[in-house]
């Protein structure tokens, strides 16, 4: 068996962090030997700090699927990245309703980095200072993307109706995919995330299962990003705080995200007390 946990809103709490009791049922797989990932559309850099020291020591999917990370190697396992093309296409839509753009691209020696357009309200400041405080990732101006940086996505936080168009436009082209949520409820404002369309979760998935030789795949997840790997587990939980789409495909709904859901689950599921 295969467990793979999405991160936020579900492996970690609302701070970001994994809880005490989290942490407590992790190493109780550990000791059971039952093997666990992550499958996140985090960074590298972002997703290290809430998990180093909990025994994530095989494969992590990152990004979403588009790439995918050995601990210990100097160079990613697999990856699907956007064209310089597609970017180029992409960029003037967002200008059209309004949006910024944040370009988030692997750069030579595993760099990772993030280059954004003007910054329009205090929503998309507020996102810039994130991507560089709690993730750590270098953040500069979209006029400063070299040339040899590779696209891993573009995000963006903005209206229902932007949201709308942008889809609409990424439909049209070719080996694209968006995912979005709501970012803000009280403001309206929703979170997208432009991909490559093969990097997706249930992709990334089935290729560890295959490089592993596992037979059975359980999966953890709250978001669209996560429907790939609910189709393609064998067993899918979604946190009670997870999107509608998500519980309508999962196994069984379980507890909150932020009242230890996942960890209540584990412990009754494998027996771990």
């Amino acid at each position: 068996m295969l467990v793979v946990f999405d991160m936020d809103g579900t492996l970690l709490n609302a701070q970001s962090q994994l809880s005490p009791r989290t942490a407590e049922a992790l190493a109780r797989l550990r000791e059971r030997g039952i093997q666990y990932t992550v499958a996140t559309g985090r960074t590298l850099q972002a997703a290290l700090g809430p998990l180093t020291g909990h025994g994530f020591s095989l494969p992590q999917i990152l990004k979403n699927g588009a790439v995918i990370w050995q601990p210990g190697e100097t160079a990613y396992l697999q990856q699907h990245l956007v064209s310089r093309s597609l970017l180029d296409t992409l960029l003037p839509i967002f200008t059209a309703v309004d949006t910024t753009a944040f370009v988030f691209t692997l750069e030579p020696n595993h760099v990772h980095g993030v280059y954004h357009a003007d910054l329009r309200n205090d929503i998309e400041l507020r996102m810039a200072a994130m991507f560089e405080a709690e993730r750590e990732l270098p953040l500069r101006p979209l006029s400063a993307l070299p040339d040899e940086a590779e696209i891993i996505n573009i995000s963006a936080i903005t209206t229902a109706t932007a949201l709308a168009e942008i889809r609409q436009a990424v439909v049209s082209l070719p080996a694209l995919v968006c995912y979005s949520g709501v970012a803000i409820r009280d403001r309206q404002l929703h979170w997208l995330d432009i991909h490559h369309g093969h990097g997706s979760k249930g992709n990334a998935i089935s290729a560890l299962r295959d490089q592993l030789g596992v037979s059975k795949v359980m999966v953890f997840g709250d978001g669209d990003n996560d429907l790939s790997m609910f189709e393609c587990a064998d067993e899918a939980y979604a946190p009670s705080n997870a999107d509608d789409a998500v519980k309508a495909l999962a196994t069984a709904v379980i507890g909150h995200h932020d009242e230890d859901g996942i960890a209540e689950f584990l412990f009754e599921r494998f027996d771990l007390s």
